[in-house]
């Protein structure tokens, strides 16, 4: 339970929003009988049955969906090992989607013991977002300054033969990531004007403030049309609700199926989604930059240009923060390909996390999401992502922006004192 911060002075520039949650909501797949059968399944056969067949061309697809059931399910079991070294000693003559399906799945479970496999693959690939996703697993394998330097030697080779926008801003974020791992990139100050009352007045915005190691939920706040936070009616406080920005691999979020990229998201209404997994709770539709086209993104019909620049995603910065490398991860992470980020409820059951730091959240394919229960019956009986979308309507609706900020790196969930020192009392 939430303890109440009463907070005059914010009280004046902020309105309050009702959150009226339908419990009729119904999911079919999170009812118990589904659920267990759904859990049988992905091990008697999305696991076991696929990596019991040989590896081949033919086969392949079995054991990428394989990879994919192990990491949704965190699936631990010591005989899954032969089968990684068999996927791996072959997996230079794989296909690229099983090669980066593989390298998700190690990642993900912090499989850390195939370093010389990987690093073969690594320099031998002649694809760039295969590339990048084994150098990053060599890093989370192996931190130190030697193995640093060397991966920084590997992309700036790389770098030399890049061609497209989509290889350069994966390269660009790799090695950002790379040489920037234990540097510290806050500016208090600066983004204080984020939060300010005239900071993209006109739009509702949406803020998702996270710390830099997903593993922890953030929180969602919300500013309406005239520059006024919203209020919880319930708490006499700013609104807000937990919010998970971490993907099942945990990967950086220039990569596919990486985690939430900090940044600015255009939001342009809801949906229902038809994923059993995302569940049919009111979803917020976002895109990124390179995603869509300038005009939709910058909400300008004058705009002629059809070609995407970092000038242009900048104009929405407030001038203090236009160095501000992290907020430009949606800009890159559009350019390198993602696509379809939208802010979700949850129909997993959360009890695959359990004994993780985020649990009861579930992680996503890089996502945000809010926490959703269900009951036997496949019933929703709670929901922090209905709540969102009633406050972003009462905000004046799904027509303005997202922005994912990190905050700094402690190591606890967001709360709302946290975000408090950066909002104009």
């Amino acid at each position: 339970m939430k303890k109440i911060f009463l907070i005059p002075l914010l009280l004046i520039v902020c309105f309050k929003a009702m959150s009226q949650i339908d419990s009729a909501v119904y999911s079919k797949f999170t009812t118990q009988q589904n659920r267990a059968a759904f859990y049988k399944n992905l091990v008697n056969n999305s696991i076991i049955r696929n990596l019991s067949l040989p590896l081949n061309n033919n086969t392949e697809i079995k054991w990428q969906s394989a990879f994919s059931a192990i990491a949704l399910i965190n699936y631990q079991q010591p005989w899954i090992n032969a089968k990684i070294i068999m996927a791996l000693d072959s997996i230079q003559y794989r296909t690229t989607d099983f090669q980066q399906s593989l390298i998700e799945m190690l990642y993900a479970g912090k499989r850390t013991g195939y370093y010389q496999q990987i690093n073969s693959l690594v320099n031998t690939t002649n694809n760039v977002k295969v590339f990048s996703a084994a150098a990053e697993y060599l890093l989370m394998a192996d931190t130190t300054d030697k193995n640093i330097k060397y991966l920084e030697r590997l992309v700036a080779k790389n770098k030399q033969s890049c061609v497209n926008i989509a290889d350069s801003a994966l390269l660009f974020s790799l090695d950002r990531h790379i040489t920037g791992l234990h540097k510290k990139h806050i500016y208090p100050d600066a983004i204080k004007k984020l939060f300010s009352k005239n900071f993209l007045q006109g739009n509702v915005i949406v803020y998702s403030l996270q710390r830099k190691n997903r593993n922890f939920p953030g929180i969602s706040i919300i500013k309406d049309t005239a520059g006024n936070f919203v209020i919880d009616s319930t708490t006499s406080m700013i609104f807000s609700v937990p919010q998970l920005a971490r993907s099942l691999s945990n990967m950086p979020s220039y990569l596919s199926n990486g985690n939430t990229p900090q940044g600015i998201f255009r939001m342009f209404g809801m949906a229902h989604s038809k994923s059993s997994y995302i569940g049919p709770t009111e979803n917020l539709q976002l895109t990124m930059p390179f995603e869509t086209s300038l005009k939709h993104f910058l909400k300008d019909s004058t705009i002629t240009d059809s070609v995407w620049s970092k000038k242009w995603y900048e104009q929405l910065l407030p001038p203090s923060l236009k160095n501000y490398q992290p907020l430009y991860e949606s800009y890159y992470a559009g350019a390198a390909g993602r696509t379809e980020i939208i802010a979700h409820g949850t129909a997993v059951d959360e009890k695959f996390y359990t004994g993780q730091t985020y649990y009861p959240f579930t992680p996503t394919a890089g996502c945000l999401c809010t926490r959703e229960s269900w009951d036997g019956a496949g019933k929703r009986i709670f929901s922090d992502q209905q709540k969102l979308a009633d406050a972003v309507k009462k905000a004046g609706g799904a027509n303005g922006y997202l922005i994912v900020l990190e905050l700094n790196d402690e190591q606890k969930k967001v709360s709302l004192l946290d975000i408090l020192p950066y909002i104009e009392r």
